[in-house]
């Protein structure tokens, strides 16, 4: 029987804001406590998945027994029959409750709730509607963790979207939907995984803490170790590492992990997002290309009903090849303007809100050393503010944008035939990039001068050079193509959510 002191400590637990039926809640809780029986119950073997219950069942064998464990999402008190739909991660099943079959478990039946996880066990039949049902023997039905706060309104889901990132432990098993994408997440996570190591990657995993901020241009989160009072930040890119790989003889290696990026939230960004990384010696980046495209129709094929993925108002076309355009081609097409006619993109600049020497969240604003072509800093960034303001909203199937402005590009290689352009590519796809590669610049002595012209101007804390770097080139890295593809973004138009915010698990968001 509970004392006033547990009843005290678990009616605490949900007092802010939760009102009259919570408080019923409570008071069911009490009653439980006064039957003798645990709450919050332990271990529970021999359950099976919801899923997997219906598709065994046979029609007419009345011999057929079941077992499983998850929530009630619907409750039906009819007197002295209770039909309970339960949800586990694969699916739903319905429970029979009979005051005639439970006999002294009745009492606990009665009390049990929506959102409450229980145990059932019992012969597996159908009703007459044609549910298939079990229905839960004699001391078949145990409570294992009673629900003290009130679930969504007749639960027909969680929809405030505020709330459901912030109680994605509601989201989950209230939206069916919502457990589906994240499942089909990990599913695409691990595709990628054993497509990489059946042609011959090997997975590594490199620092997240890095005493210089490197691989791309990117404000930093810092943080502090106490032991060695040293300043460190958190990586805004894996690329400087895993190049030393191949250096050290690692010919073909990739890692999906965390970067992070202190930069502002939306649609697209969240300040930590999880990137595929991959490096493969004696490649370029039409290697990655062709890369890139088997990699995302792979997880079409598997995780997608049709070549046609829709996306919000658009509907994506997957069908291959992929459309491969220049950077420059595709300025002239969309904005009007040749890329060596800076007057006329500055003119069109102004055409733009916002347009102006602002790079886009996570572009490169470093440049290389000026060898042909656009000769100032901001000309290049207006360059590519008409490109992003003109161009992107156009890319809506799947289009690899290709030879960025070498000045962009200062861990690339610039192309022998044109050294104005770097062999760089971007995908786009839904008008948002997915993937990023180059052909990676291998030449100490040129990487050293374009440290030096990305670097000018910033912080002093950012200032530093990645010398290690540097003298890892001096070993000889070998010719290579890099690439990094956006496993959030690209999960998002896999699944059609148009918010980075539905594909993360736990998004940051602004303080309530």
């Amino acid at each position: 029987m509970a004392n006033s002191e547990d009843k005290g400590r678990d009616s605490s637990l949900c007092s802010e804001g939760q009102g009259k039926l919570e408080a019923q809640r409570q008071e069911k809780l009490s009653r439980i406590r006064q039957l003798g029986i645990e709450p919050y119950g332990g271990r529970y073997e021999g359950a099976e998945q919801a899923a997997d219950i219906k598709r065994r069942f046979k029609d007419g064998d009345e011999t057929q027994q079941a077992k499983c464990a998850g929530r009630i999402v619907l409750l039906r008190d009819i007197g002295k029959l209770i039909f309970v739909t339960l949800r586990d991660w694969s699916g739903t099943i319905q429970l029979g409750l009979s005051k005639k079959l439970l006999d002294e478990q009745w009492q606990l039946a009665k009390l049990l709730e929506l959102g409450d996880i229980i145990g059932a066990a019992g012969q597996l039949g159908k009703t007459k509607t044609g549910e298939i049902t079990i229905w839960v023997a004699k001391d078949g039905l145990c409570l294992l963790s009673k629900c003290l706060c009130q679930p969504p309104e007749k639960f027909h889901g969680l929809s405030d979207i505020d709330q459901r990132f912030r109680q994605r432990f509601v989201d989950l098993w209230a939206n069916p939907e919502v457990m589906e994408r994240f499942k089909k997440r990990s599913a695409v996570i691990a595709s990628i995984r054993e497509f990489l190591k059946s042609k011959g990657f090997l997975e590594v995993e490199t620092p997240m803490m890095q005493t210089i901020a490197g691989g791309a241009a990117a404000k930093p989160f810092v943080t502090h170790h106490n032991s060695l009072d040293l300043d460190l930040f958190l990586r805004i890119s894996p690329e400087l590492f895993l190049k030393r790989l191949l250096v050290g003889g690692m010919e073909k290696v990739f890692e999906i992990n965390r970067n992070f990026r202190n930069e502002g939230l939306s649609r697209q960004h969240n300040p930590e997002f999880t990137m595929l990384e991959v490096y493969q010696a004696y490649g370029d980046y039409n290697v990655m290309m062709d890369l890139t495209e088997e990699i995302i129709w792979l997880c079409v094929e598997k995780y997608c009903t049709d070549k046609h993925v829709q996306f919000g108002e658009f509907t994506v076309d997957f069908s291959r090849p992929w459309r491969r355009a220049k950077y420059a081609e595709l300025l002239k097409e969309y904005s009007g303007c040749d890329i060596d006619d800076i007057e006329a993109i500055r003119a069109k600049a102004k055409e733009f809100v916002g347009a102006g020497t602002q790079t886009r969240p996570g572009q490169p604003h470093g440049v290389a050393p000026t060898r042909a072509g656009i000769d100032d800093m901001d000309d290049v960034v207006v360059v590519n503010e008409v490109f992003g303001a003109t161009v992107e909203d156009n890319l809506v199937d799947p289009t690899f944008v290709i030879d960025y402005p070498a000045e962009l590009c200062p861990l690339a290689r610039r192309r022998k035939d044109n050294p104005k352009f770097a062999e760089r590519f971007e995908l786009f796809i839904a008008r948002m990039e997915l993937a990023n590669a180059y052909t990676e610049l291998n030449d100490p002595a040129e990487q050293y001068e374009n440290f030096l012209v990305q670097l000018r101007g910033q912080e002093e804390s950012l200032t530093k050079m990645d010398r290690n770097y540097l003298t890892a080139l001096k070993y000889g890295m070998p010719p290579a193509g890099g690439l990094g593809i956006g496993i959030d973004r690209l999960v998002m138009v896999l699944t059609g959510a148009l918010s980075i915010r539905e594909v993360i698990l736990f998004p940051l968001l602004k303080r309530k």
